[in-house]
């Protein structure tokens, strides 16, 4: 099943959180919303799942349409499976006969169902606790019954909305391991909604970046991390610094003592100011060829130290990796591989 967005929006009051979008999702595909707070993701997912109606535009799955001018197709007619932040628990329902609950529905044995729904059980960790009601659980707890419920629902699309916000790092780990396991499984289409890049980036296809009910771009998130549209994007997706470079009469573009090598749209500009992105990774310490930068914070991120460095004449303070510690005021010899002109100043 496929998902197809045209023209989409809703307004609360004056305001559009979701701003004619118009926008695809193949079918299979793991399509991941990624955005601050805010910036109509939810209201998206909602649109879709026909849990909020339209103002205009239209949604189709697979071809069908079932929202738009007149059209509101009820949510339980549309075949979606839905995964909410709020769990939406059955709350008289042990664990084990929640997740058994949509298997009964399309028609499973209760037997059958129940053996079923302790597999699903297992891969969130949950089945010491198949007994017990949602209120007895912890909110981490609840949030996996939904996953295991969502995973027994066997739904041709699935809709997540930040499913595992609630969850300790290392079972939010476990658990991208089995969301990409349930999806290469069972080939369902699924739309993820999230705000952590790294969540988007372990599990997408494709992404994404919405920012004030728009999507100001989507691609892979290879590509979104190092070919972003915009400011934004390069802000939001990634760590890195959006400096002013000069492109001189020769073609050349340079940033305090640099000659950039770039890529993107930087040869298409006339001589002028330049916006250009420069990712940590595309920095080296070089003994030989590098030039000065002083250090003027380091954090050790596991594995390696990010460490802010300021420019003589440039107010941007660079990030770069480094192998090994270096304290403040420290100076560092530091050549730039590669830049990215940004190609709209957004």
């Amino acid at each position: 099943m496929s998902i197809e967005l045209m023209g989409v929006t809703k307004r609360f009051g004056t305001e559009a959180a979701v701003d004619r979008l118009s926008a695809g999702v193949a079918e299979g595909e793991f399509f991941v919303v990624l955005g601050p707070s805010g910036c109509g993701k939810s209201t998206l997912l909602r649109l879709i799942a026909g849990l909020e109606e339209l103002d205009s535009g239209t949604v189709g799955l697979s071809g069908k349409q079932v929202a738009g001018p007149d059209l509101h197709l009820a949510p339980e007619a549309r075949g979606v499976g839905v995964v909410f932040q709020s769990y939406a628990l059955w709350p008289h329902m042990d664990v084990l006969r929640n997740v058994a609950f949509p298997l009964e529905a399309r028609g499973a044995r209760r037997a059958d169902a129940e053996r079923q729904a302790r597999t699903h059980l297992e891969t969130v960790a949950l089945v010491p606790f198949a007994e017990r009601l949602p209120a007895d659980l912890s909110g981490g707890q609840r949030q996996r019954v939904a996953l295991a419920r969502c995973l027994a629902s066997q739904a041709g699309i699935v809709l997540m909305d930040e499913p595992l916000a609630n969850l300790d790092p290392h079972l939010r780990g476990t658990m991208e391991h089995e969301l990409r396991d349930f999806h290469r499984t069972t080939g369902a289409t699924t739309l993820y909604i999230t705000h952590d890049q790294r969540e988007a980036m372990a599990l997408a296809d494709r992404i994404a970046v919405m920012n004030r009910g728009r999507f100001e771009q989507v691609a892979t998130p290879d590509e979104l991390y190092a070919r972003p549209r915009n400011a934004f994007v390069a802000g939001f997706v990634g760590t890195g610094t959006i400096v002013a470079a000069i492109r001189d009469s020769d073609d050349d573009l340079r940033f305090g003592p640099w000659s950039l090598p770039v890529t993107g749209k930087g040869t298409e500009c006339s001589t002028g100011a330049e916006h250009v992105l420069l990712r940590p990774e595309w920095l080296t310490i070089d003994g030989e060829a590098g030039s000065p930068v002083r250090v003027e914070s380091v954090t050790y991120r596991g594995g390696h130290w990010e460490c802010r460095a300021v420019v003589s004449g440039a107010t941007e303070s660079l990030v770069l990796n480094l192998d090994s510690p270096a304290r403040p005021g420290d100076t560092l010899p530091v050549s730039i591989r590669t830049a990215w002109v940004l190609p709209e100043q957004t």
